[in-house]
């Protein structure tokens, strides 16, 4: 593949699904399609992308509800390069419209990992969205829901794309799951981020970040 053609092919998650609702306002735009790259790994920009665009919504929605993003992307809007992706929810001390997503709030809520038939496929590839549901035990409060996607189509030099979206979730839970940093929950030496998936082809994956909550 030429390398325009892997620039055309990024893509960013655009829109914000919860419950029946569908919102952009709520989700912080990331500035252009272009992902994270591997040397920023422990920056600040992993939480919700580089200087994203404020969010002007926050969108409520009942805990055990739908939960997900829409993809858009400069050609097909549909995840285009192989690897694993990621929801996550941070819990926002502060009101979320002006938190920033540090410190260890955050749990992995549902995964996208791969399947070996017998070439390595991750489930996500060429998915327009990218949904779980919110664990009926979460607490009520108001959120960082976050989604990531790696794409690891460049042998040890892994790209992430990233967006945050405000939330607020009710009728919630006493749910306590474990809690993450973004930054932090993954290092640029971890061998689910460094492996080729071309040769030798892995027979096993493992999706980086903690493990997944479901109450």
């Amino acid at each position: 593949m030429m390398v325009a053609e892997i620039a055309f092919a990024h893509y960013i998650f655009h829109s914000l699904i919860a419950g029946n609702t569908t919102s952009v306002g709520a989700v912080r735009q990331p500035q252009n399609y272009d992902p994270v790259e591997i040397e920023n790994v422990t920056s600040t920009v992993m939480t919700c992308n580089v200087n994203p665009t404020p969010a002007i919504q926050t969108v409520s929605v009942p805990a055990g509800s739908t939960l997900g993003f829409n993809v858009l992307s400069e050609s097909d809007n549909q995840i285009f390069h192989q690897g694993p992706a990621a929801v996550y929810l941070g819990m926002a001390p502060v009101p979320a419209a002006s938190w920033n997503g540090s410190g260890a709030n955050c749990s992995k809520i549902a995964e996208w990992g791969a399947t070996f038939t017998p070439l390595v496929n991750f489930t996500d590839f060429g998915a327009t969205q990218l949904t779980t549901t919110i664990p009926a035990a979460t607490p009520s409060g108001e959120y960082l829901a976050r989604i990531e996607q790696i794409g690891l189509h460049i042998p040890g030099a892994p790209q992430w794309y990233i967006s945050c979206a405000q939330i607020k979730i009710t009728g919630g839970g006493s749910g306590n799951p474990s809690k993450v940093s973004i930054p932090g929950y993954v290092n640029a030496s971890d061998p689910s981020l460094t492996l080729s998936i071309y040769d030798p082809i892995p027979t096993s994956y493992t999706v980086p970040g903690p493990a997944v909550w479901r109450g």
